[in-house]
């Protein structure tokens, strides 16, 4: 995984810092996305958002686009908070927003909230209320401002966390002594596939057709081989600007498909900021009018699936003699496949077929610098005798709540028997 150094200090704070003279994202990021655009003085605008219609002349579009980007700032104190959590799915991403008095630093400072559970899949219609608790903040790379993303998850009127709610147990996990004194950190690899619109078939594809094989797509350039790049590079910089910690992206083996990488992150901070990240590229792709796609194995035949790949690694694993806590963490790792594969994501069989740089969903491996193992170790790691692991198995779909907090769990807490141990050990040939 690229770029991938330590974690940020933020982990330790509520709320991600950005540079006094950040701005919003801006029309220019979004000018090569969008259908229809003035033809006009467009190069001379200095609207944050364009509002694009068949006339796009019309003077009630230029209105709305200037309330678009009223700057509130120096009007009032208020701020516009967009409540964002996980649908009945627990994969869509839903959010709605409200009004905050003044300008807040931590979500201990936001209140509860509460919405119609029976119309996402989460209630029933005679109990329906859910309340939001928020959890973590961001910036709000679309409204600009003092405004804000609000990370939540939700509970009954009880105070009991909803089934869908998986950062509950993801927090107990990490607030455990152990897990703490470890302090884990996550890298997560995110793989999406954008989709033409009426069609549901990738960008860049012919309709109902098929570009030319894989090999010149990955990290490739040219309208020929580079598919969607305008989308990339705007989540990017609007995921910095959010204070996301993004460390890198490159266009993908299939063409239409992305990735983009976040960590290294610290415990719950992974997959907070995962959740956010894919809001984000959610509401990036609704303005460009394409369609994002988590789906682990898109098209079949002949091409990649999707994965979100995690680098982990312990503070043990990370000092000297950490390739041995590596080992015995893999060990494991095996012992518990099944339960990891379980939790990885849906459809995930369709990907892991040990073809396209996958290893097969029924048998665990693990290997130095290979792709199609299940666990891959990085030459560095090895020669270095310390580094970290990455779990190649989740698909692009998977909770990052569920599996930052299991890759803990099985690492940290869980204990194997000795009998196991031996026995999977030398089916491994780990010498641990």
């Amino acid at each position: 995984m690229a770029h991938i150094l330590a974690p940020t200090t933020q982990w330790q704070m509520g709320i991600t810092k950005n540079p006094a003279n950040a701005s919003p994202t801006t029309a220019k990021m979004w000018g090569s996305l969008l259908l229809k655009q003035n033809k006009k003085g467009s190069s001379k605008s200095s609207a944050k958002f364009r509002v694009f219609s068949m006339k796009s002349e019309n003077s009630t579009v230029n209105r709305i686009e200037k309330l678009l980007n009223l700057d509130l700032t120096p009007y009032t104190d208020r701020v516009i908070a967009e409540y964002i959590w996980i649908g009945g799915s627990g994969i869509d991403l839903r959010s709605k927003s409200r009004t905050i008095s003044k300008p807040v630093e931590h979500p201990s400072e936001l209140p509860k909230w509460n919405y119609d559970g029976s119309s996402t899949g989460q209630a029933p219609g005679e109990d329906s209320e859910v309340i939001l608790y928020p959890q973590a903040i961001f910036k709000d790379p679309f409204r600009g401002g003092n405004n804000i993303l609000v990370i939540c998850d939700a509970y009954t009127p009880a105070g009991e966390p909803i089934p869908t709610n998986k950062r509950h147990r993801a927090a107990e996990i990490f607030a455990n002594k152990k897990v703490a004194n470890e302090v884990p950190w996550y890298g997560i690899e995110q793989e999406y596939t954008l989709l033409q619109q009426n069609v549901k078939w990738p960008l860049g594809w012919p309709v109902g057709g098929y570009p030319g094989p894989q090999g010149p797509y990955y990290c490739g350039a040219g309208a020929d081989k580079s598919f969607g790049r305008d989308i990339s590079d705007a989540h990017y910089k609007a995921c910095l600007y959010a204070g996301i910690n993004i460390s890198g992206t490159n266009g993908e083996v299939m063409p239409g498909q992305w990735e983009y990488q976040v960590g290294p992150s610290v415990g719950i901070e992974a997959g907070d900021h995962i959740w956010c990240s894919r809001y984000i590229l959610e509401r990036i792709t609704e303005q460009a009018g394409v369609v994002l796609s988590l789906d682990p194995k898109p098209i079949e035949g002949d091409w990649n699936g999707a994965g979100c790949h995690t680098n982990y690694s312990t503070k043990s694993m990370r000092e000297g003699g950490g390739f041995e806590v590596i080992k015995k963490a893999i060990l494991n790792l095996s012992l518990r496949h099944k339960e990891h594969i379980s939790a990885y994501g849906e459809g995930n069989e369709r990907r892991l077929t040990g073809k396209h740089e996958t290893a097969s969903i029924n048998t665990f491996s693990w290997g130095v610098a290979n792709r199609g193992c299940s666990i891959r170790v990085g030459r560095e790691t090895e020669k270095q005798g310390k580094g970290y692991l990455e779990d190649r198995r989740p698909a692009s779909n998977m909770d990052p709540y569920i599996v930052t907090s299991l890759l803990a769990e099985t690492t940290i807490l869980w204990e194997p028997t000795l009998e196991a141990e031996a026995l999977a050990a030398q089916k491994l040939a780990l010498n641990v």
